[in-house]
């Protein structure tokens, strides 16, 4: 049942500028596919924002927790986030504020999210949970997020901390405990929790404790996420053993491959992209270092970039040969239609 609200809440933020907007996005990404020729209209559907670069935790897939940027550790502004805003809102639909980093680092993280939230645009966040004190817990909730999704990757200490290095598993359950009870005292429905597992071969035992645990805490949902790895073509100590978890799989050579094919075309191209801290634009957020950067709102309109011949010249790249495209190759994403 709380995941149809959180599907319901998703749909009654469409307005008729949203949904004819999302409309002309949805038609030129299929005429291009048909004819072969990428031509966009409209603007995004959906925005992922980056509150910071700064990470609490040491995750070892992770470039934030690895701190192996070259691009700049910094926090996202609120007068940069409001430029975006003013901009988008009459047609943005969607909003995560997550790219790389912990966004409660960010002091300004949920006066940013009131401010989107009060625009009727779906908010949504990812988090490794350490900062949810009773205080954040309650503007949380009070702040009209309508997602919160919470990193557990263990359901014992023991566990957790081998992907979570410098974790505290303990912290991340009276976390979850204090959103609970905050949405319980002030009879809110949001933030809708999200439990996600990222599975591999130290955890992947524990997805069946997982469940167990959330419907203990009263959780929304739990998802499932394989992991992305960097150096898996000889294998990896995190690749789970369990094939559906996996998004790598052993050739007929030794070496593993990504499952999916590399077909030419990417719907995220079309329907969303990235603005860092900073304020650079990047396609999509398998670009971490922001190495295919298209532009920034720091010097340009949002839209000057979206329809810019550099984004136009990326999208047909995609479409010409999407496996040449480096951060592509290691993509299970942007064929399907979602968010």
């Amino acid at each position: 049942m709380s995941q149809w609200r959180d599907q319901w809440n998703l749909a009654s933020k469409l307005t008729p500028r949203r949904l004819a907007n999302a409309a002309r996005v949805y038609g030129s990404y299929h005429r291009s596919r048909l004819t072969r020729l990428p031509r966009h209209q409209g603007l995004p559907i959906s925005l992922s924002i980056e509150p910071t670069t700064s990470c609490n935790l040491r995750c070892p897939e992770c470039p934030s927790g690895l701190r192996a940027f070259t691009r700049p550790t910094g926090m996202l502004s609120e007068s940069l986030f409001r430029q975006v805003i003013d901009e988008l809102h009459p047609t943005l639909w969607y909003l995560l504020f997550y790219f790389q980093g912990e966004p409660y680092l960010n002091p300004n993280f949920l006066s940013t999210v009131r401010y989107a939230a009060d625009r009727n645009i779906f908010t949504a966040t990812s988090t490794n949970g350490h900062f949810l004190t009773d205080e954040l817990a309650r503007q949380t909730v009070q702040s009209g997020l309508d997602r919160l999704i919470i990193s557990i990757d263990g359901t014992t200490q023991e566990t957790y901390q081998q992907y979570r290095v410098g974790g505290k598993l303990e912290k991340v359950l009276e976390g979850t405990r204090r959103i609970v009870a905050w949405k319980k005292k002030l009879h809110s429905r949001t933030p809708h929790l999200i439990f996600q597992f990222l599975v591999v071969r130290p955890n992947e035992h524990q997805i069946p404790e997982v469940h167990a645990l959330a419907n203990q805490l009263e959780v929304d949902q739990v998802v499932l996420k394989s992991a992305q790895l960097y150096d898996y073509q000889n294998g990896s100590s995190l690749l789970p053993t369990q094939d559906q978890y996996a998004r790598y799989r052993l050739g007929n050579d030794g070496k593993y491959r990504i499952k999916n094919d590399w077909e030419n075309r990417c719907w995220k191209m079309w329907h969303s992209c990235v603005v860092t801290w900073d304020g650079k634009v990047v396609p999509c957020c398998f670009d971490k270092d922001a190495e295919h950067a298209l532009g920034s709102v720091r010097s340009q309109s949002f839209e000057e970039i979206w329809r810019s011949e550099a984004y136009q010249h990326f999208r047909e790249a995609v479409f010409r040969s999407r496996s040449e495209i480096d951060m592509c190759r290691n993509c299970t994403e942007g064929l399907s239609m979602s968010l």
